[in-house]
């Protein structure tokens, strides 16, 4: 067995950061699904990427343009096929897994991060817009975006709730998703083929964490041993500990309930999982963080260095004590991990919203020059 289908066995599926038209076109998707991929994810810095440097999108852009849409609704439609696309590839994953694997992800524009209504209306139209049912809608797990996956989730609709770095925001989304069923059930409706990951970001993590360490270290050399003992350990520390939340929160009679209505279990989902240190291993998001009833989402570089060197076992549930000690001296440092996971849920909204705009730029850039041609 490849190294996909033995976390598969470990219970972790692995998903595929990006998304491109080329991919869906030239059999290079199907073959990853072949060897084990069971779903792909998207977000506007993948399509951003995706959409300005390939020229498969040429001529529907040519076409989408010549028919008088806005850049907006060019990328809708751009994306809309390639989301679409995706999923017919990995159908028979759905099915096989009997709906709890095969998903794409599309995310609402970053822009209504913080709207709610906004937020229900946009995922409600995309969802009828792609109309697959292994289709999974994005939304920023922000204040806000937790009431919108409520509602969405009440709706039958499956949600990647993204965004995601700390414990006590995971602790809401999980408590949004039972909540969502739950008001589901009470409306004598099915729950049994509702799917939702909750994408909780690591590397991101140790990037804002590592700049704090070094800060501390150059401040007081009393402190920089201790400092430099805990560079690049705090996101796995922290995503161990959200494990043992999610291993804590589905148990119990309330879930129970839910269980016996055909729920399944939101998963942890670790995203943001290719290294940023070229000093750290390049599977340092990877190898420590399997485990049951959880998903990795893998740009290319890191399922490329998973399928050449990854060492799989069950880790996600070991080094807890350590995972503890680390954070317990991390505050002890004056750092603190809510002001840290509270600045990146900010940025991470803002950068996935310059990336949208960036790209509705490119896309108006090239609709300018083709009306102008004409």
């Amino acid at each position: 067995m490849n190294q996909l289908q033995l976390l598969h066995e470990q219970g972790q599926s692995v998903w595929f950061d990006y998304i491109e038209r080329d991919m869906l076109q030239n059999g290079q998707l199907k073959q990853l699904v072949d060897e084990g991929v069971a779903g792909v994810t998207s977000n506007p810095s993948i399509f951003q990427n995706a959409m300005t440097k390939s020229a498969a999108y040429a001529t529907d852009l040519t076409d989408l343009a010549g028919r008088g849409l806005d850049a907006k609704a060019i990328y809708e439609s751009l994306a809309i096929a390639d989301i679409q696309a995706a999923a017919d590839i990995l159908r028979p994953v759905y099915d096989a897994s009997n709906g709890q694997d095969g998903f794409v992800s599309l995310e609402v524009a970053p822009d209504l991060a913080y709207e709610i209504d906004a937020t229900i209306a946009e995922a409600r139209r995309l969802h009828a817009a792609v109309n697959r049912p292994n289709l999974m809608i994005k939304v920023p797990a922000t204040v806000e975006g937790l009431v919108a996956v409520r509602q969405l989730i009440s709706d039958g609709i499956n949600v990647n709730v993204t965004l995601i770095f700390s414990i006590d925001r995971h602790a809401d989304v999980m408590e949004a998703f039972i909540q969502g069923l739950e008001d589901r059930v009470q409306a004598g409706q099915a729950i049994d083929r509702i799917a939702s990951v909750a994408s909780f970001f690591v590397s991101r993590v140790d990037v804002n964490v590592d700049a704090r360490l070094e800060k501390v270290a150059q401040d007081d050399p009393t402190k920089a041993q201790q400092a430099q003992a805990l560079a690049g350990k705090i996101a796995v520390a922290n995503a161990k500990l959200a494990y043992r939340l999610f291993e804590e929160t589905f148990i119990g009679s309330r879930w129970q309930a839910l269980a016996d209505a055909g729920a399944q279990v939101q998963r942890p989902l670790w995203a943001s999982t290719s290294t940023k240190n070229p000093a750290y291993p390049d599977l340092l998001y990877v190898e420590p963080l399997i485990g049951p009833h959880t998903v990795n989402t893998m740009p290319p570089k890191t399922l490329d260095a998973l399928r050449n060197h990854g060492v799989v076992r069950r880790t996600i549930d070991s080094g807890l004590d350590e995972a503890e000690r680390d954070l317990a001296q991390l505050a002890a440092l004056g750092i603190s991990l809510d002001e840290v996971t509270a600045e990146l849920e900010k940025e991470g909204v803002q950068k996935f919203a310059d990336a949208f705009t960036a790209l509705l730029g490119a896309i108006e850039e090239k609709r300018q020059a083709l009306v102008a041609a004409e």
